[in-house]
């Protein structure tokens, strides 16, 4: 086998995004939750379509559940939430 070097046509590869949008928000959610107080958010996740977010999970409590949709409409760029949370505590 013989190795070549990658050509490029002489221009260099450009790299459109890195990131997908969904995925930076995504990242942005989870960050917020995990660092809100008055909140445990360890088994829960974030799922991005858009500008809505989805939250599936557990929290300790019934009222984290209200909480957690909070932090998520507080980040930039989030519109809307649902979630599929579950207390384990009422």
């Amino acid at each position: 086998m013989v190795f070549k070097p990658q050509s490029f046509h002489e221009e260099e590869p450009v790299v459109e995004q890195e990131f997908p949008p969904d995925a930076v928000l995504e990242t942005n959610v989870a960050s917020a939750l995990a660092s809100a107080g008055g909140l445990d958010a360890t088994d829960v996740s974030v799922i991005v379509d858009g500008s809505v977010v989805t939250l599936r999970g557990t929290v300790l409590l019934a009222g984290e559940v209200v909480r957690a949709e909070e932090v998520a409409l507080s980040v930039p760029g989030v519109s809307a939430t649902e979630h599929d949370l579950r207390a384990r505590q009422p």
